[in-house]
């Protein structure tokens, strides 16, 4: 198979799997109906303690770094008339956006298992520490840009409907699914967001294989 065949396929199987990651990791929360925002330490113990799901899927959204960065390396590689700049600029922002998401979920995800492996006693001494964790002290205040992965997302979408590889409707679904991630930790929200960006991206990303596959 040739490197080229490669590429293709991975780019766009990487279109089509991230969103369902993504949308994966939301629908694992604990009480995700319930639109509740987190404030406190004893919050984020109820949402990981004794919960594998809860670190599942912060796991397989973790997972699903690389291949947001596969799919916007991808699409700045693709975009080489209208949407161009948009697609340079959204995937350095986006790229960038990325990286904070690993270290969020790495913060969320890695450590909270690790806490959630010590026995009880000595776990419901150390609740009141995780406060920092909640309050993002020390170096954790650079999850703060995490909201620059959903905008190069966008960004790159404009780039994509003025280049007409996405179809409007996709693309619409694509923004305002990216839109709705940027909320206040309501995991609710971001479900139905990416509810709608896996309508929009896989659409796409089904389309992009078979092109692919044909070529």
């Amino acid at each position: 198979m040739k490197i080229e065949t490669i590429k293709n396929k991975g780019f766009a199987l990487s279109i089509i799997l991230f969103p369902l990651m993504l949308l994966a990791g939301f629908v694992m929360h604990p009480d995700l109906i319930e639109m509740k925002m987190l404030h406190t330490a004893q919050d984020l113990v109820d949402r990981f303690h004794n919960n594998n799901l809860y670190h599942i899927g912060h796991f397989i959204v973790m997972m699903a770094v690389p291949l947001i960065i596969v799919v916007m390396v991808g699409t700045m590689n693709m975009l080489q008339g209208k949407g161009k700049r948009y697609a340079y600029w959204g995937g350095i922002i986006g790229i960038f956006g990325a990286f904070i998401l690993a270290v969020d979920k790495g913060a969320l995800c890695l450590v909270m298992s690790a806490f959630d492996t010590i026995p009880e006693p000595q776990f419901q001494g150390l609740i009141p520490y995780l406060d920092v964790i909640v309050k993002k002290a020390g170096l954790l205040w650079i999850v703060y840009f995490l909201p620059l992965l959903p905008l190069g997302a966008i960004i790159q979408t404009i780039g994509l409907l003025k280049e007409k590889v996405v179809f409007k409707w996709e693309g619409f679904l694509i923004i305002i699914g990216l839109a709705l991630l940027n909320n206040p930790e309501i995991e609710l929200i971001s479900t139905i967001g990416s509810v709608l960006m896996c309508m929009g991206y896989i659409s796409w990303g089904v389309r992009e294989f078979s092109r692919k596959q044909k070529s």
